[in-house]
């Protein structure tokens, strides 16, 4: 779990220093009373923690941890757990990482064919779209055509785009890695899980097995990419979870 104590500091003048003080004020005394959905439930909304790049800060709130946890099939919202919450509130973390870093890049307009389209891959994993609207709901959203909801959505695939761009685009798969990844992992597997039928040659599974080594090394250099970003960044959890 997050400690209030956590804290990740990088080198900063005496300018910055108390414009960071006035921000932390600012920041623990904005607590705002937030209406949720058609229950009429309120939620107190309060600031769980802040992110900064020694430029901007960015903000968490508990509400954007519920948000977070709405779009998770099979996990409780009301109440969430406290591990749940805590989960929920490294990914937002590192979100806000990436978020801080892709701002230096120029800002790409989100299609609203994006936003639909973020949408319907995000309700084919509940078992039908009136789950979805009815979790949205429970977190303060009224449908999917909320204006808050789709900010969120446009965010996420803003984050989508620039992973793309500053770390899948750059990836190249050899054929001696195909060749390795189909000797070594795929033959063996596919031979224990289906003994007695004919094993795919590497022409016929190359372009899924480029595919898997592709996200595999993506997903390595993001998490070096995060590791650096918090040396540099500057988080503090101002509330447990």
């Amino acid at each position: 779990m997050l400690k209030s104590s956590q804290r990740f500091t990088f080198r900063i003048n005496q300018k910055s220093l108390m414009k960071k003080y006035v921000q932390k004020l600012v920041v623990l005394l904005a607590v705002i009373i937030f209406v949720g959905g058609v229950s009429a439930q309120v939620i107190v909304d309060k600031t769980v923690a802040t992110v900064s790049d020694g430029i901007r800060t960015e903000l968490i709130t508990y509400s954007d941890l519920l948000w977070q946890l709405a779009l998770e099939p099979e996990t409780a919202i009301d109440p969430p757990t406290s591990n749940d919450l805590n989960l929920a509130l490294k990914s937002l973390i590192d979100q806000k990482l990436i978020g801080l870093e892709s701002q230096r890049l120029p800002n790409n307009s989100i299609t609203d064919d994006e936003v639909k389209a973020e949408i319907s891959r995000l309700i084919s994993y509940f078992p039908n779209p009136s789950d979805f609207v009815k979790r949205l709901q429970v977190v303060g959203f009224e449908s999917v055509s909320d204006d808050n909801f789709r900010r969120i959505i446009e965010q996420r695939i803003k984050i989508d785009k620039y992973l793309d761009f500053r770390f899948r685009s750059f990836v190249v798969i050899s054929p001696i890695d195909e060749g390795n990844y189909y000797l070594n992992i795929f033959t063996p597997s596919f031979r224990k899980q289906n003994p007695g039928l004919l094993l795919p040659s590497l022409s016929d599974k190359r372009k899924e097995i480029n595919e898997i080594l592709t996200i595999k090394r993506v997903g390595e250099d993001i998490e070096k990419f995060l590791d650096d970003a918090r040396e540099r960044a500057e988080i503090i959890v101002l509330s447990e979870v």
